[in-house]
């Protein structure tokens, strides 16, 4: 179990966006710790996960935007997350035009639950040095700086069954069997010295 928190503490990158309901009525309100939880709650779409904490008729839209194969603009409120130490949080309109009303955040994770370790839009960079908005900023307009494997992004230096794994691991979650693939994918990330 330590080699698994040990990659999960570790991990690349994520993606989550956020907005609680409480910002409807008090615009700039910010989340607190307890607004990431299992990132296996989330709804799976591709290869990441979306949610939207404005309810089931937001977490709709953001599903919609996720899944379509012309992109679109995320609705406030939208969480989405590719692994369980980076969030991105897409804020109300007006919010921060320079990132698209998007707040990146990079978590900390255990078995006991998550700290934001950092937050804000342009300046925030993650745990392996990568600044989260130089990295988005270079997804094509129609995709909302969301990053995937066509959106104009540079690549990341994970395979699919390393996201998977990282994904799996995730200490807030149930724990869930890997696939071999999947063990294997770890342990090379973890030689790496990820």
């Amino acid at each position: 179990m330590g080699g698994i928190r040990l990659v999960s503490r570790h991990s690349a990158t994520l993606l989550l966006v956020l907005t609680l309901p409480v910002w409807a009525a008090a615009p700039g309100a910010a989340p607190g710790d307890e607004a990431f939880g299992c990132i296996r709650d989330m709804t799976p779409v591709a290869h990441f996960f979306v949610d939207n904490l404005n309810g089931p008729d937001a977490l709709a839209q953001t599903v919609a935007v996720a899944s379509s194969a012309s992109g679109g603009v995320y609705p406030p409120g939208s969480v989405v997350q590719l692994v369980p130490t980076e969030v991105m949080l897409k804020r109300e309109p007006g919010f921060n035009p320079a990132t698209r009303d998007w707040e990146f955040f990079e978590l900390d994770v255990s078995a006991e639950g998550t700290s934001v370790r950092s937050r804000g839009f342009a300046e925030v960079v993650n745990r392996f040095g990568g600044n989260c908005f130089a990295c988005h900023i270079k997804a094509r307009p129609e995709w909302d700086l969301i990053c995937g494997k066509d959106h104009g992004c540079d690549p990341i230096p994970l395979t699919p069954a390393m996201i998977s794994a990282i994904q799996k691991t995730d200490p807030r979650c149930t724990p869930v069997d890997l696939t071999e693939q999947e063990a294997e994918a770890l342990k090379a990330l973890a030689a790496a010295g990820g």
